[in-house]
């Protein structure tokens, strides 16, 4: 069994921190400065993860190479999985033409780019995050705009930043509900405390949409809309994350934010010619004046709702029961790690849920899309197989970024960092938001860097004299600003909006955001942590 060691360099904690690092900054270097293709720098700093593992860490090579695989099978099941099957339903639609349909009529609640920003990236896109996650409100939302008007760039941008104040609650409150099972706290109190801070972004995230899409003048001309529809949000969700369901909360604050920007004046106004003309492409938007045929409407919305129908089926205890009941769980070969403390690690076994799973609960929609829309069964199959071709190289890249989490959590790598972080003492407060954001970076998911650093956060907590529930819950609120920045989820944003090799790019321009909005959240736990603490449950 190989035992992971905190301190493997001269003992130094630092150092080897600085090292164990490298892997992970290797890829944002490659990625923001030498502007190299995702999938290439997620190779690259596999590699990288392998030799700091094996030659610093003394990970066996083997174990190293196999953990390694570990990562790779869970980045295509369940992570790509769900987002093939989502693109697929996308691309049946364009096949049928109802994704037009569905487009013009985004269109008719407001021809304003701003305001179509709002609806499509924060609301619809907090609904996706809400009944799928990973990756699929990202790679929708960015369709969606593109084919509105948006510039590629713009869209996949106003994707990223909007999915972040519904992570925490994502995949029908995945992120809250792990982190409560790995730190031994009750459900109903870390959902409170994350209730408590993620609404407080939903209040920024609209207005920096807005920014986003038209500067200076766009937050002039529709801040009052974007306030309303954040506040319409983060309302919502902390009351059900507070007094209802963690699985519930983004789908009530989904719809909430939808139907204030509806129910809104302001937020009907036609745009100026001279915004859409600097915001978007000059797509021909005439179309948005034809008569729609009601049944076609329906149709156009059928395979949403249909996602919501099955996500909310199979949350029923007796078929949750019977989805789980099709799980295989079994040892990974040549894999036998422990942690420090000499107890084996979670990830000596490998779990794949068949059924339970969101991408096969996606599938079976998408199936039951194609029925009710008459595609015929080949050109279904067709254009599965033409997703997964679309997505070849993105599914590199999040296989390879897997991979590397993986290698650096399983050898120990991820870990040293954390308790390097841990060791701040006093300004713990702060930084705990830090490690969430590290995490999620990392892996692309809030559920993965809250099963690897959650109980680490209790710890330092106990030991710092703070609150172990606010430590545990900055860790989910702070990882969600980490996802916009993660390669996997910048490698979805460029596959959807059709820009091959420009994660770099993306990386640039959304990394400020991500750093300005972390800087936020860190002040919100410091304040809930002391003169604030009236706050927490």
């Amino acid at each position: 069994m190989f035992v992971q060691e905190l301190a493997p360099l001269a003992g130094s904690l630092g150092l080897s921190a600085l090292l164990a690092a490298l892997p992970l900054a290797t890829v944002l270097v490659l990625l923001g400065v030498v502007r190299m293709k995702a999938h290439q720098a997620g190779l690259i700093g596999l590699a990288v993860a392998l030799i700091v593992a094996v030659t610093i860490f003394g990970m066996p090579i083997g174990q190293a190479i196999s953990s390694g695989f570990q990562g790779a099978a869970f980045g295509l099941f369940p992570i790509m999985w769900i987002v093939v099957n989502a693109l697929w339903i996308y691309r049946i639609t364009v096949r049928t033409g109802h994704f037009d349909v569905l487009r013009r009529s985004f269109g008719r609640i407001s021809d304003d780019p701003r305001i179509q920003a709002l609806i499509i990236a924060f609301c619809f896109g907090a609904l996706m995050e809400a009944l799928a996650g990973f990756g699929a409100p990202v790679a929708i939302s960015s369709v969606m705009l593109v084919a509105l008007g948006f510039t590629p760039v713009r869209a996949a941008v106003v994707a990223l930043v909007a999915n972040t104040a519904p992570v925490a609650f994502g995949a029908m409150g995945t992120p809250v509900v792990t982190l409560a099972q790995v730190t031994g706290l009750p459900l109903d109190i870390v959902s409170s405390i994350v209730g408590r801070q993620t609404p407080i972004l939903a209040l920024f995230v609209p207005l920096l949409l807005v920014f986003i899409v038209d500067g200076r003048r766009g937050l002039r001309e529709t801040w009052v809309p974007a306030l309303v529809c954040g506040a319409a949000f983060g309302v919502v969700q902390f009351a059900a994350a507070n007094y209802v369901s963690a699985q519930l909360a983004d789908i009530g604050a989904a719809l909430a934010g939808a139907a204030a920007l509806v129910a809104l004046p302001a937020a009907r106004k036609p745009a100026r010619e001279e915004v859409r003309t600097a915001v978007l492409t000059g797509v021909a938007t005439e179309t948005l004046d034809r008569p729609e045929d009601r049944g076609e409407v329906v149709r156009a919305y059928l395979p949403y709702a249909l996602i919501i129908v099955i996500f909310s089926i199979g949350q029923l205890p007796p078929v949750k029961r019977l989805l789980d009941a099709a799980t295989w769980k079994f040892d990974w070969p040549a894999l036998s790690v422990a942690n420090a403390a000499g107890k084996p690690v979670s990830g000596n076994t490998f779990s794949v849920p068949f059924l339970s799973t969101g991408g096969t609960l996606v599938l079976i929609a998408g199936v039951l899309t194609a029925v009710f829309l008459r595609v015929r069964a080949r050109d279904a199959v067709r254009e599965w197989g033409g997703t997964v071709h679309e997505l070849r190289f993105a599914i590199l890249t999040v296989t390879s970024v897997l991979a590397l989490a993986y290698v650096m959590n399983l050898s120990g790598q991820a870990t040293t960092i954390g308790y390097f972080i841990a060791g701040a003492g006093a300004g713990l407060a702060f930084l705990s938001p830090v490690l969430g954001w590290f995490g999620v970076a990392v892996s692309g998911s809030d559920t993965s860097a809250n099963a690897l650093f959650g109980a680490l956060q209790v710890t330092a907590a106990h030991q710092a004299g703070l609150p172990p529930e606010l430590l545990a819950a900055a860790n989910s609120s702070g990882g969600v600003l980490g996802k916009m920045i993660s390669p996997q989820n910048l490698s979805i944003a460029c596959a959807a909006a059709m820009l091959p090799g420009e994660e770099g790019t993306l990386l640039r321009k959304v990394l400020p955001w991500s750093v300005g909005l972390l800087l936020v959240m860190c002040l919100i736990v410091v304040a809930q942590a002391s003169f604030l603490s009236g706050m927490l449950p």
